[in-house]
């Protein structure tokens, strides 16, 4: 057995809830973690499963536990990079990950805005990030797993091995067995690229343009008067997409790019913005459906509605084949990322919106995302 040990891990980024785990353990093998699943519960303990945390950053309590927390940071190697994989323990950070691709000019195809995540916890989500217009989600990027199952087998699956496990394991949110270990497609990275800005009078002007635009990496964000989109070239020498006006272009490397987020996050932690509650609210929408939902939302979302560092995002893209989604094939991302902060609205206020917006999106086929993890 590994030691046992406390920690945070009574709340995620959220902070919405406390939820004080039994303990907390941080296995250095999967053989540990094996174990966990097959010791029995200690006499009077609540009859919860181990569940796998990796850096907590869940915002509705989807990594708290009353039993066993598995911190799975204790397993982060990257075994093996090769021209078309990445071999990665999942508590790997896709940070880690991308570092050691890079030094062999590969990339993962989806990467996370946020680089600080983990493998397995994007995967046990899907992981939605700039290129899964063209790639899918995370998850379906994903060549091969290695998981341990609720009978504390460890056991490997793929498309054609074990495919139901497999399916089970992706997005579904560490409820179907914990993720150990994860074989990655790679592609060749780019060194430069050009990130081009765009700005549009309302959501279905923008929805339609990611629709059109081709191009490597294409996002997009709801602002107070108008809808921005930014395409992203991996080629440096390249021209604007076909059918874009650009307000403005600018050049980086693509470690810039990829790490784009870093000063934001520091200047939120440095504000105290960062420790916040985050009553993050998001859904994924049939495209067809979902400039209707985005524009009455935003019709009603007001700074104070989002607080001070809060972000909305809009991103067209194509689930992939990645069952427990449970998403459209042609999908729209819509995520109001509130924050807390001092002056705004309660938390409970916004917890109100952003129930409202799941009310809206079931009712146009959509889902919420990360999707609802079943009863542990």
């Amino acid at each position: 057995m590994p030691n046992v040990q406390r920690d945070n891990a009574s709340c995620d980024f959220g902070r919405l809830s406390t939820r004080p785990p039994r303990s907390v353990v941080r296995p250095s093998s999967v053989a540990e973690i094996s174990a966990l699943f097959r010791e029995p519960a200690p006499q009077g303990a609540l009859d919860a499963l181990p569940l796998p945390r990796g850096c907590g950053h869940s915002s509705r309590g989807e990594s708290l536990t009353d039993g066993i927390a598995i911190d799975m940071r204790g397993l982060a190697t990257i075994h093996e990079v090769t021209d078309d994989r990445v071999v990665v323990d999942a508590g790997a950070t896709w940070r880690e990950v991308l570092a050691a691709t890079l030094a062999y000019q590969r990339m993962p195809p989806v990467l996370t805005d946020y680089l600080d995540l983990t493998v397995g916890g994007t995967l046990s989500a899907a992981g939605i990030g700039g290129a899964s217009h063209i790639h899918g989600t995370q998850a379906a990027n994903v060549m091969e797993l290695e998981a341990v199952t609720h009978a504390g087998q460890i056991v490997t699956c793929s498309p054609t091995r074990r495919s139901r496990l497999f399916d089970a394991l992706r997005s579904g949110m560490g409820r179907q067995g914990v993720i150990t270990k994860a074989s990655l497609r790679l592609i060749e990275a780019p060194e430069r690229v050009l990130s081009y800005r765009a700005l549009y009078d309302s959501a279905a002007e923008l929805i339609a343009a990611q629709g059109r635009l081709v191009a490597d990496h294409i996002s997009g964000q709801a602002k107070s008067s108008d809808f921005e989109l930014k395409a992203v070239l991996y080629d440096a020498g390249g021209a604007p997409p076909e059918g874009l006006s650009p307000i403005d272009v600018e050049e980086l490397t693509f470690t810039d790019f990829a790490d784009r987020l870093s000063p934001d996050v520091e200047k939120l932690i440095e504000l105290g913005e960062w420790g916040l509650p985050h009553p993050w609210g998001q859904v994924i929408l049939p495209a067809a459906r979902a400039a209707a939902v985005i524009e009455q939302t935003m019709a009603e979302t007001t700074s104070a509605d989002l607080g001070f560092g809060g972000v909305v995002l809009v991103k067209r893209f194509t689930p992939g084949s990645v069952p427990m989604l449970g998403a459209p094939s042609d999908a729209v991302l819509f995520a109001l990322l509130r924050t807390a902060s001092p002056g705004c609205r309660a938390v409970s206020e916004m917890l109100l919106a952003n129930d409202r917006l799941y009310q809206r999106a079931a009712a146009v086929g959509g889902v919420p995302y990360p999707p609802r993890p079943l009863s542990n």
